[in-house]
């Protein structure tokens, strides 16, 4: 082992040990969204991290900007990631990192060309596919990378990076476990839809690439009764051991019993990332049994707990991303000199990164990689049952 990832996997030991040594509560496995705001507990005195709305002169650390939307009907979501953001400062105790929000609400190119004038020369953001496709340019203009929340794969290159759950390599993990399990015919039901073509095109080719056979792959539209004409259309090409829904855990079980009353009982429903952030779904009787893959919740449902303890509400489960994109900013800025670009290469180590969410690293396209779990829904919950792997091989 190189003393690169020797350093890197001392890094990840220390910041889950920092962030495992602060939080003793856990919080179910999938926490509810922020409710309206309410008072923040204040933690005991200590450093603070340095997260700021106005600029000033700073010589001595890094400028990063953090792009979210912070008013409107996101700011939910946005304030979350502007939270956790806080805390990784915080967990980390680095004093090397200055990261000013930018509201994308008000105008994404716009927040962009104020980061930027403001000495920005890292972009952690934004959360929406259109904001990265605005921002993107202006950033690649002036040489500063940006690290996208979206799951939009398309908005990646050029200096941009994308950091989201991206759903292709929850449908080829998820599918990769099936037929290890036994599967070797499977069915989809997809959305149509930006997320429907995708999942659908990730879907044949995971079962071909395993060796499987697609018997039948049908769309619904968005409107009532439409997914159970799919499903009716579906169960016309049964048998199959496997069937793919490619939405929410409330749709997915909606249509399990149309799916299974002409496949048959035994037949497996698979289902995406979407999945992970969907607190009820150990109370959908209809996807016992059902398979998904997704990141790891282990350290998230700390975090979660840290988290609420903080801002007296639960966080967005998309706030991880915030958490960990500073994680990775932190461990860079050890070797980056302030007043200098960001060293954007050293984005696409081969070892990759540490965070809430697992191991992650970029590629080649700018999408990450990502180390993902297993889980089988049963009531009450979800179990796991093949672990993510703890990092890449060479």
């Amino acid at each position: 082992m190189g003393q690169t990832r020797m350093a890197w996997r001392r890094w990840s030991a220390i910041g889950a040990a920092c962030l495992l040594a602060a939080c003793q509560t856990l919080v179910p496995r999938a926490p509810v969204e922020a409710p309206p705001p309410r008072a923040t507990t204040r933690a005991a005195p200590r450093a603070q991290p340095r997260v700021e709305t106005n600029v000033t002169q700073d010589a001595q650390r890094n400028r990063v900007a953090l792009l979210v939307p912070l008013s409107g009907g996101n700011a939910g979501v946005g304030q979350s990631i502007a939270n956790a953001t806080m805390l990784a400062l915080l967990d980390t105790q680095n004093d090397r990192v200055r990261i000013t929000n930018y509201d994308t609400a008000t105008g994404a190119a716009a927040a962009a060309q104020r980061a930027i004038a403001d000495g920005a020369q890292l972009i952690l953001g934004p959360l929406l596919a259109e904001d990265a496709r605005a921002v993107g340019p202006i950033a690649h203009a002036a040489n500063v990378p940006v690290i996208s929340f979206s799951n939009d794969t398309g908005v990646a290159g050029n200096g941009t990076y994308v950091m989201g759950y991206a759903p292709a390599q929850s449908i080829q993990r998820v599918v990769d476990f099936a037929k290890g399990r036994g599967v070797t015919t499977f069915a989809g039901l997809v959305p149509n839809g930006l997320y429907g073509e995708r999942a659908s095109t990730a879907f044949l080719r995971a079962v071909e690439g395993s060796g499987g056979q697609v018997v039948s792959l049908q769309t619904y539209g968005r409107t009532p009764g439409a997914i159970g004409a799919a499903a009716n259309r579906l169960v016309a090409k049964a048998p199959y051991g496997a069937v793919l829904i490619a939405d929410s855990g409330a749709t997915a079980a909606a249509a399990t019993p149309l799916v299974k009353k002409g496949s048959g009982a035994s037949t497996r429903i698979l289902g995406t990332e979407l999945w992970n952030s969907d607190g009820a779904l150990g109370s959908r009787a209809a996807l016992t049994g059902a398979w998904f893959a997704s990141v790891s919740d282990t350290l998230y449902r700390q975090y979660a707990g840290k988290y609420r303890a903080r801002f007296a509400s639960g966080p967005y489960r998309l706030s991880s991303l915030g958490y960990d994109a500073v994680l990775l900013t932190v461990r860079i800025a050890r070797d980056w000199r302030v007043g200098t670009p960001f060293p954007e290469s050293r984005l696409r180590d081969a070892d990759g990164f540490s965070g809430i969410d697992g191991a992650f690293r970029f590629g080649r396209d700018g999408v990450a990689e990502r180390a993902l779990e297993v889980q089988e829904v049963h009531p009450g919950g979800a179990t796991i049952v093949s672990p993510a792997p703890s990092g890449f091989g060479r």
